[in-house]
C-alpha cells in the first residue's frame, strides 16, 4: 500500500517521482497520449489497404461511404464529453471531493447512454433512408453494421475523461491502441472469412466496418478494467487508514483538514446543491461548443459521402460502377491522411508554445515561432504532395495491385500540403488566441468541396473530385494563413515559401522520372513481377526523392541547419551530420536561443 495523507481519498495511485512536480507528470502525460494517438492514426490510417487487396474497390469503396458517416455521428455524441469530464473532475479532485468526481461519471455516463441508444435506433433503423440518401443502397449493411458501435462509444468516452481529470492518460493511451488493434484484426479476420465464402462486397464491407464495435468493446474492457483497479486502490487505502493509522495518523489528518476547510467548503456546498440534473446540464453546456468545433472535419469527409455516389451512378449508370470508382478514389487517402498525421505531429507542441510567448508579451517570437512553423509545414508538404505525385504509378501498384486511378491519386496527392498547412496553422491559431478561425475556414471547405463535385464531376468524374478537394483545403488553409499574419504578424516572403522549395521539386521530380524511366527496361529484361518491381521501384523513389529535395533546400538555403535544431528531434539525430557539411551556418531566430 503507498503512503497517502490521511484523509485523502485519493482513488488513483499516487505518482511516484513526480510529488510536487504538476507540470513534468502533465508533460509526461501528454507525451504518452501523442504517441498512442499516432500509433492508432498510423493503424486506423493503414487498415484500409489490405481491405482494397482482398476485398476488390467496390467493397472498398462502400466503407469509404459509411465510415466517414459513423465518424461524424460519433463525433457529435462524444467528442466533447471527454473534456468536459476530465474538467469537472479535475476541479473536484483538487478540492478532494473524489466522491462527487464519481458522481459526475455516473451522470455522464446515463446521459451518454441514452444519446448512445437513441443514436442506434436511428442509425439502425433508418439505415435504408440513409442508404437511399447516399444513392447507394449496397450501404445498407454496412450501416446497421457500425451502428452497434455507439452503444458502447460513449462510456468509453466516460471513463476516459475521468482518468484524464486525474492527469492519468496512460488507461487513454492503452485503450485506444488496443481498440486500433482489435479493430483491424476483427476487420481482417471477417475480411478473410466472407471472401473465403465467397460473400457480397456488401456483406464484406460490413464485416470490415463490425471492427468499430469490436474495437470499442476492447477499448471500454481496458477502461474498465483500470476502473476496478482504481476503486480497489481507494478501498484498501481507506482500510488502511482506518486500522492502522494511529494517534500520529490522526493528528496528521486533523492538520491536513484544516489547511483544506476553507477551500473544500464552497465547494462542497455548491456540489451539495447540484441535482443529477443540473450537474447534466452543466456538462452537456460545455460539451457542445467542443463537439460542434470536432464535427467539422468529419463534414468535410461526409461531403464525398453524399455526393459522389449519386453523380458517379449518374454518370455511370450502374450502382456496381460508381462504388468502384468511388473505391478507386479513395485510393491515395490513406497516404494522404500519413503525410499529414506525421507533418502535424509539431502541433503538440505548438498550442502551448504560442500561447507562452503571447502571455509574455514576446510578440517578436511569437511571430518568429508561427513563421517557422507555417515555414516547415510547407516545406514537407510540398515535397511529400510532389513526392505522391511524382511517384502515383509504382505507389498505386506497390499497395493496390493496379495502376488504376493514378492520375486521380496524383491529384489528390497535393491535398497532403493543404491539409498540413491546414492542420498546422489551426494549431498555431489556437495558441495564439484565434479559435474560431479554423472551424470558420473548414466550413467554407465544405461548400467549396460540395460545389466543386457538382461542377466538376460530371466533366472529369473522379478526378474532378480530386481536384475540388484540393481547391477546398487549398480555401481553408489560405484563410487560417490570413488570420495568423494579422494575429501574430508573421510575414512569408517570397524566396523561402517559392524559389528555394521550386529547386528542390525540380531536382527531385527530375530525379524521380529518371529512375522510373531507366528501371523499367530493366525490369522487362528480368521478368521480374509487376507488383515486386514496382515496389522496389516505389520505396527507391520515396527514399531517394526526400534526400535529393531535403539536400536541395539546405544547399539552396531554403531552412538552414540552425533552424532545423529548433525540432528538438531533427537536433538529436541530424545536428551532428548537419554540423560537418554546414559548420558556418549558425543564425537562429530572434530570442530563441534563450
Amino acid at each position: 500500500m503507498k503512503e497517502t495523507d490521511a484523509g485523502d481519498h485519493v482513488p488513483l495511485e499516487r505518482p511516484q517521482g513526480n510529488v510536487g512536480k504538476p507540470g513534468g507528470k502533465l508533460l509526461k502525460g501528454a507525451a504518452i497520449l501523442g504517441a498512442a494517438a499516432v500509433l492508432s492514426k498510423l493503424l486506423g490510417t493503414l487498415q484500409k489497404i489490405p481491405l482494397q487487396n482482398v476485398a476488390g474497390d467496390t467493397a472498398f469503396g462502400i466503407y469509404n461511404a459509411v465510415y466517414p458517416l459513423y465518424i461524424l455521428i460519433l463525433f457529435a455524441a462524444t467528442a466533447g464529453f471527454p473534456v468536459a469530464v476530465s474538467k469537472f473532475v479535475a476541479e473536484q479532485a483538487i478540492q478532494g471531493e473524489h466522491e462527487e468526481a464519481k458522481r459526475i461519471v455516473r451522470v455522464s455516463s446515463a446521459l451518454l447512454l441514452g444519446t448512445g441508444f437513441v443514436l442506434f435506433l436511428l442509425l439502425y433503423g433508418g439505415a435504408g433512408e440513409i442508404a437511399h440518401w447516399i444513392g447507394i443502397s449496397k450501404t445498407e449493411s454496412a450501416i446497421r453494421s457500425v451502428s452497434f458501435a455507439l452503444l458502447l462509444s460513449p462510456v468509453l468516452a466516460v471513463l476516459r475523461g475521468y482518468f484524464q481529470g486525474y492527469q492519468n492518460m496512460v488507461p487513454t493511451a492503452v485503450s485506444q491502441v488496443i481498440e486500433q488493434l482489435i479493430r483491424v484484426m476483427t476487420m481482417v479476420a471477417l475480411l478473410l472469412y466472407m471472401v473465403a465464402l465467397a460473400y457480397e462486397e456488401e456483406w464484406i464491407a460490413a464485416g470490415a466496418t463490425f471492427g468499430s464495435v469490436t474495437g470499442a468493446a476492447a477499448g471500454l474492457i481496458v477502461m474498465y478494467v483500470y476502473w476496478r483497479k482504481a476503486m480497489r486502490s481507494e478501498r484498501d487505502e481507506r482500510a488502511g487508514l482506518g486500522v492502522g493509522a494511529g494517534a500520529g495518523a490522526s493528528a496528521s489528518a486533523s492538520a491536513s483538514a484544516r489547511t483544506r476547510t476553507s477551500q473544500q467548503t464552497v465547494n462542497s456546498l455548491v456540489a451539495a446543491r447540484l441535482t443529477s440534473w443540473q450537474c447534466m446540464k452543466r456538462i452537456t453546456a460545455y460539451a457542445i461548443p467542443v463537439c460542434l468545433g470536432a464535427i467539422v472535419v468529419p463534414l468535410l469527409t461526409l461531403v464525398d459521402t453524399f455526393t459522389m455516389p449519386r453523380l458517379l451512378e449518374a454518370a455511370q449508370g450502374s450502382e456496381g460502377e460508381a462504388m468502384r470508382q468511388f473505391g478507386l478514389y479513395n485510393r491515395g487517402l490513406p497516404l494522404i491522411q500519413l503525410v499529414v498525421m506525421i507533418a502535424s505531429s509539431m502541433s503538440a507542441v505548438l498550442v502551448p508554445a504560442m500561447a507562452e510567448a503571447k502571455a509574455k508579451g514576446e510578440l517578436e517570437v511569437l511571430r518568429f515561432r508561427a513563421e517557422m512553423a507555417v515555414r516547415l509545414s510547407w516545406l514537407i508538404g510540398l515535397g511529400a504532395s510532389f513526392g505522391l505525385a511524382f511517384a502515383a504509378v509504382p505507389i498505386n501498384v506497390m499497395l493496390y495491385k493496379s495502376d488504376e486511378a493514378s492520375w486521380t491519386m496524383a491529384v489528390l496527392a497535393f491535398t497532403a500540403l493543404f491539409s498540413t498547412l491546414n492542420a498546422v496553422s489551426a494549431s498555431v491559431l489556437q495558441g495564439a488566441g484565434a479559435i474560431h478561425t479554423p472551424a470558420k475556414a473548414l466550413l467554407v471547405a465544405i461548400l467549396l468541396k460540395a460545389l466543386g463535385n457538382v461542377v466538376l464531376m460530371p466533366r472529369w468524374g473522379i478526378d474532378g473530385a480530386a481536384l475540388s478537394a484540393v481547391i477546398a483545403y487549398a480555401a481553408a488553409a489560405g484563410l487560417n494563413l490570413v488570420q495568423l499574419r494579422r494575429s501574430t504578424g508573421a510575414r512569408f516572403a517570397l524566396r523561402p515559401y517559392a524559389v528555394s522549395p521550386a529547386l528542390g521539386v525540380g531536382l527531385m521530380g527530375g530525379c524521380l522520372a529518371a529512375l522510373q524511366l531507366l528501371a523499367m527496361p530493366a525490369v522487362a529484361a528480368w521478368h521480374v513481377p509487376e507488383r515486386l518491381s514496382a515496389s522496389a521501384i516505389a520505396l527507391v523513389c520515396v527514399v531517394g526523392g526526400a534526400a535529393v529535395y531535403g539536400l536541395a533546400l539546405l544547399r539552396s538555403g531554403g531552412i538552414s541547419p540552425a533552424e532545423l535544431r529548433l525540432m528538438p528531434e531533427l537536433d538529436r539525430k541530424l545536428a551532428p551530420v548537419l554540423a560537418k557539411l554546414w559548420p558556418a551556418k549558425t543564425a537562429v531566430g530572434p530570442r530563441e536561443r534563450r
